[in-house]
């Protein structure tokens, strides 16, 4: 151990595991752990600390003795400044066996759950391209390389259209080719960048609240059909029919092409009221035969292909025989409720978000499905005694919430209703965990499946099935 400019170098460390947040895992001598950020499982490094906590090290490794055989040649360009894809330097068998592995010792540390044999995970087939909505932010003062800082050369072009620096709100990195969704949305993203360039169009500082572009989404579906929402803060009509016309009539792939002009500090559309500048208000994805109109404000699962596995094994876990009441909560636009409908006898769906709920009801009546009824409101206020008194007791009750995982209330309403199985979708296992926790004196663990929806990435969704004892 040594010091370096009042920071802490640990030499020969070798990286043992991966922990959360995509970070991996090393031990000081003095059996503190370290937690790294450009390191792979089986490398053998020098660590420079930059933070120091009583218990633990944030570090980073400034030198390699060996690398770990784990350890494959990321493809973007972009990888190590871009916060988005932090294990594209890791082979993705050993991606899946460490996402397999938080989601057990989450389920076993903090739920303190009795676990079957847990199924192995699902991996996605496309490891690249397959999202389906990207969100790019404008800049007038875009993230420079320590390279560009370094070098003599003036910087000019200071714009950029892309994705925040890690930790920094105020910083965009300018991204040339993004992997995570397929063409044309990398030509889209850069002719707009370039168009708006060329023609004085400002970009957004988010520091001092002005200039004209402030975001980018770009939706596509399994269908072909393509959104591009831009978000404006300045109130420009001619420059802003002059750059949405342009993109109109230079990809005649976009099917939906929308805008919104939000003032505000943040750049939320939720609250904002979208605009339709050329083709529809939504598009279309399709899964099992069943339809799904998706708007600029619609939750819908960001890789489609994947969903479409996490949704089979939600069915599966469910169990269903044609004669169940199954409520779903937070139902989003009710695809996991119309997906399970045809083999249940009613379908509940509870949700917070009007505009989803909206989605919800016109899918379903557009796919013909009469068994399903969906309801907006808040999840803790809504699904009381009177909703269930109203609505019947359910056999089956499946439950997709937010990373936060559910209000304690809502657990304690399930603990009273106690219907016979519980399918729980998470996408943070730990907050998984912790509700697991509160009903493991009523419900048994009994099936474990978690699915990988993000690849290059940590995060991972994992289903539970629990059982009444």
């Amino acid at each position: 151990m040594r010091k370096k400019n009042r920071r802490l170098v640990f030499e020969k460390v070798e990286v043992i595991d991966a922990g959360a947040k995509g970070k991996t895992i090393g031990k000081a001598p003095d059996g503190r752990v370290i937690f790294m950020t450009n390191t792979v499982p089986g490398d053998i490094v020098d660590v420079q600390t930059t933070k120091k906590r009583k218990a633990y090290f944030e570090g980073s490794a400034i030198n390699f003795h060996t690398y770990s055989d784990k350890r494959i040649e990321p493809r973007c360009e972009h990888f190590g400044v871009c916060g988005g894809c932090k294990w594209q330097h890791m082979g993705y068998e050993h991606q899946l066996f460490y996402k397999q592995k938080e989601v057990e010792n989450n389920l076993q540390r903090i739920g303190h759950l009795d676990l079957p044999e847990l199924n192995p995970i699902i991996g996605s087939k496309e490891q690249y391209f397959y999202r389906n909505k990207m969100e790019f932010s404008f800049s007038d003062s875009r993230w420079l390389t320590l390279e560009e800082i370094q070098s003599e050369i003036e910087i000019k072009e200071k714009n950029a259209l892309g994705f925040h620096i890690p930790g920094m709100w105020d910083k965009i990195l300018d991204i040339k080719k993004c992997y995570l969704q397929t063409d044309p949305s990398n030509a889209i993203r850069l002719e707009v960048r370039d168009f708006a360039i060329k023609n004085n169009i400002t970009f957004f500082n988010p520091r001092n609240q002005h200039g004209m572009l402030r975001t980018l989404m770009i939706r596509t579906a399994s269908t072909g059909e393509i959104m591009v929402l831009i978000q404006f803060f300045e109130d420009d009509k001619e420059k802003r029919e002059l750059l949405l016309n342009h993109l109109a009539q230079s990809f005649s792939e976009i099917t939906s092409l929308q805008y919104v002009i939000n003032k505000k500090q943040n750049d939320t559309i939720y609250d904002q009221e979208i605009i339709c500048f050329a083709g529809q208000d939504h598009i279309i994805e399709e899964m099992e035969g069943l339809q799904f109109k998706i708007n600029a404000k619609s939750f819908y699962q960001t890789n489609s292909q994947q969903a479409y596995e996490l949704y089979k094994v939600t069915q599966d876990f469910a169990g269903l025989t044609g004669k169940e009441l199954v409520y779903d909560l937070y139902t989003g636009t009710g695809t996991i409720a119309q997906f399970v409908s045809k083999n249940a006898k009613k379908v509940i769906g509870i949700e917070s978000v009007p505009e989803a709920i909206e989605d919800a009801k016109a899918n379903a009546a557009n796919n013909k499905i009469e068994n399903a009824e969906f309801f907006v409101g808040d999840m803790k206020k809504v699904f009381n005694e009177d909703f269930i008194e109203t609505h019947g007791n359910p056999d089956i009750i499946i439950t997709d919430p937010p990373r936060d995982g559910m209000h304690k209330d809502v657990v304690q309403q399930i603990l009273n209703i106690a219907p016979k199985k519980v399918v729980y979708v998470s996408c943070n296992s730990a907050t998984q965990a912790r509700d697991l926790e509160l009903m493991k004196h009523i419900y048994k663990v009994t099936k474990v499946q978690a699915v990988d929806m993000f690849p290059q990435t940590h995060h991972v969704e994992n289903v539970v099935l629990l059982e009444k004892l």
